[in-house]
């Protein structure tokens, strides 16, 4: 599998969303994506990684960029972690794995020495024609939110 870089055409998708929605990478064409892969939903991590999001929302949604968070979580846990922290963003279900495997984030990882194939916590900023323009792999929360943020409102607000 190779790995998604800057300058890639973003993998299309189309998935199931909370509410009962669907997404396609279509859908965001015109403005700029912060897609970001997460393990499982109401874990200490991800928790803090979506509310950071959800906080920023207001200020990616001036950068001309959307936010949308993607586990193999069901639509039906997705639903109770948005309402549970009322998360301002969308979340697709991968239950399949396909775009979670697209974007490269399905890796091997490692916990107490045991071996393990799982969601690689990573971010990949698109542009409103479809293109990756910035790649965040084994993302350590602290600080994140605001390095996705810097990097969207770098590459250019709507103008």
């Amino acid at each position: 599998m190779t790995e998604l870089k800057p300058g890639d055409r973003a993998p299309d998708f189309d998935l199931p969303t909370d509410g009962g929605g669907r997404v396609k990478l279509s859908d965001y064409a015109g403005v700029q994506l912060a897609l970001y892969f997460y393990p499982k939903d109401d874990t200490p991590g991800c928790t803090t990684e979506a509310i950071g999001f959800s906080e920023a929302a207001p200020d990616f949604e001036a950068a001309g960029a959307k936010i949308l968070g993607v586990s193999k979580d069901s639509v039906k846990r997705h639903n109770r972690f948005k309402a549970k922290y009322g998360l301002g963003f969308t979340l697709a279900s991968d239950e399949t794995g396909a775009m979670v495997e697209a974007y490269g984030a399905w890796v091997e990882k490692s916990l107490y020495g045991r071996q393990y194939m799982g969601i690689e916590r990573c971010t990949f900023l698109i542009d409103p024609t479809g293109t990756v323009r910035a790649v965040w792999r084994k993302v350590k929360v602290a600080g994140h939110v605001e390095a996705v943020l810097a990097a969207a409102r770098a590459h250019g607000a709507p103008t």
